[in-house]
């Protein structure tokens, strides 16, 4: 087990050098797979999405499992496996970038191109945001997507290996493509979402935690979490949310609008924390602190995945 806990550490470090390959990334390739084979399985009933979710998850769960068995009693080969998966399904290193980005341009007053590159991180209409409003964007899916795409697949890594990272991105992939509630995948989309919502109830939690303990203010950040985030539509978005919120002495939430014309879909969001407004350094505030809570987590969670299983008892 020791192989898979070095196989972590080495798969965070492939990510901070190499971050996501502007091409050909095997996640991109297997939602062109998974776009491709809703064609075949569509229908609007809840069963047809289940089993979209089954076929394409159990799929990559078995392809990890298949890696485990491959490299068994090897442990240079499975350290090396588990560098690869764990590269693979990480995001982490390409959202500081882009939040990195989005704090550059607030801060040298360019609102219309951080309004642009915002886009890059949230699914709202960035095309009206005033200055605030976009840093609370990037602040919300700097928050939101620690939990998603660096502590989730991290404890997954760390109780299951490479087939708990690879089946927790399929998971994941699949509930940004279908699991939000539109009018096609209302019912289709319903076992990607709670499937994803269950995977990321301990990666969630262990972000809110980290938040509170490696952000500037604990006290806050615990009182918002216990306050605020029961408010918010996610299990898990509001949680580590109202965390960062409290930690970095700002206020999120509020009026939020998906897409734009006769389509457009105003949403109020619980507010979160009792700050001010955010403004364009707390981008980069905010970026620190994804940074800490992704190597304090990979720091609690290296020692559990370096742990010998438990032998059966004959």
């Amino acid at each position: 087990m020791l192989s898979r806990s070095v196989g972590m550490v080495l798969g965070v470090g492939l990510d901070r050098v190499l971050a996501d390959p502007a091409r050909w990334h095997p996640v991109a390739g297997f939602g062109t797979l998974a776009a491709r084979l809703e064609h075949t399985t569509y229908a609007d009933r809840r069963g047809a999405g289940a089993a979209h979710v089954l076929v394409l998850v159990g799929g990559c769960v078995a392809l990890g499992g298949a890696a485990e068995r491959a490299t068994r009693g090897r442990p240079v080969a499975h350290a090396l496996v588990t560098a690869v998966a764990t590269w693979t399904v990480l995001g982490g290193t390409s959202l500081g970038r882009e939040a990195a980005e989005v704090a550059r341009l607030l801060e040298t007053g360019r609102l219309p191109e951080a309004r642009t590159q915002v886009a890059r991180l949230v699914g709202r209409d960035t095309r009206t945001l005033t200055l605030d409003e976009v840093a609370r964007a990037a602040l919300e899916s700097l928050a939101e997507n620690t939990s998603d795409a660096v502590v989730a697949p991290l404890v997954l890594g760390a109780v299951a290996g490479v087939p708990g990272l690879l089946g927790y991105r399929a998971a994941n992939t699949l509930d940004a493509m279908v699991g939000h509630r539109s009018a096609r995948h209302a019912r289709y989309g319903w076992a990607a979402a709670r499937l994803d919502d269950l995977l990321n109830l301990p990666g969630a939690r262990l972000t809110a935690a980290l938040a509170t303990l490696l952000g500037a203010d604990p006290a806050a950040s615990l009182r918002a979490w216990r306050r605020d985030a029961g408010a918010h539509p996610s299990p898990n978005a509001g949680p580590v949310e109202a965390a960062f919120a409290g930690a970095l002495g700002v206020r999120l939430g509020g009026r939020t609008v998906y897409g734009h014309g006769a389509e457009a879909r105003i949403e109020l969001r619980p507010v979160l924390g009792e700050g001010r407004a955010p403004v364009a350094h707390d981008v980069a505030r905010g970026r620190r602190l994804a940074d800490r809570v992704g190597l304090g987590a990979l720091i609690w969670l290296a020692p559990i995945a370096a742990r010998p299983a438990r032998r059966r008892r004959r």
